[in-house]
């Protein structure tokens, strides 16, 4: 992978993350890291989920590199934190009781079936003017198979879940590096 990063690097992005959605609630400025490492863009994911369950809390971010990591990770966790539709709004007392994920993708590359790894490639479906993204780690986290996991993007894009089969599905790959804490301000591992 290009531009890896180290498990100190990931630490200091699991940080800035979390300092990110604080500042939000103190209504102050995030101080960004200054090392060039961090200035490369990326594509970048924030995922929240709570503590201890493990249960999904939000997630978004940006699948293409059109800004800095460190600006896409300070931008992903304050929209995973406020603004994922899926679930209400963050609130201060939460933060203490989620545990932060940051996934660093790779540049999306145009690829078939065939060619999909499962748990190590995400997907990107594009059909008829929908769209939809699956990190590498739901198929892990689901135990899917190959089929599953492209009926599940199907379903994300909101088409049907043979949609993917059609010539004019455009279905894109990635990779990522993943960081994630082990407890809310604990221990980050690179998984």
């Amino acid at each position: 992978m290009i531009g890896k990063y180290s498990l100190s690097d990931g630490k200091i992005l699991i940080k800035l993350a979390r300092e990110a959605i604080k500042s939000e609630y103190d209504k102050k400025k995030v101080d960004v890291p200054v090392d060039a490492k961090f200035k490369q863009a990326r594509g970048v994911f924030v995922t929240l989920n709570s503590y201890p369950k493990k249960e999904l809390r939000g997630c978004i971010g940006l699948p293409y590199p059109s800004m800095s990591v460190r600006d896409a990770v300070v931008h992903a966790a304050k929209s995973a934190a406020f603004d994922d539709s899926r679930f209400s709004v963050l609130k201060r007392e939460e933060l203490d009781k989620v545990v932060i994920e940051i996934s660093i993708l790779t540049q999306p590359e145009d690829t078939n079936s065939k060619n999909i790894k499962v748990g190590v490639d995400g997907l990107i479906g594009e059909y008829h003017g929908y769209s939809g993204l699956l990190l590498p780690q739901v198929a892990t986290e689901n135990s899917f198979d190959k089929i599953e996991f492209l009926e599940c993007l199907c379903h994300k894009c909101g088409v049907q879940g043979d949609a993917w089969q059609n010539p004019n599905f455009d279905l894109k790959k990635f990779q990522c590096q993943i960081f994630s804490e082990k407890t809310p301000k604990g221990d980050v591992e690179e998984r």
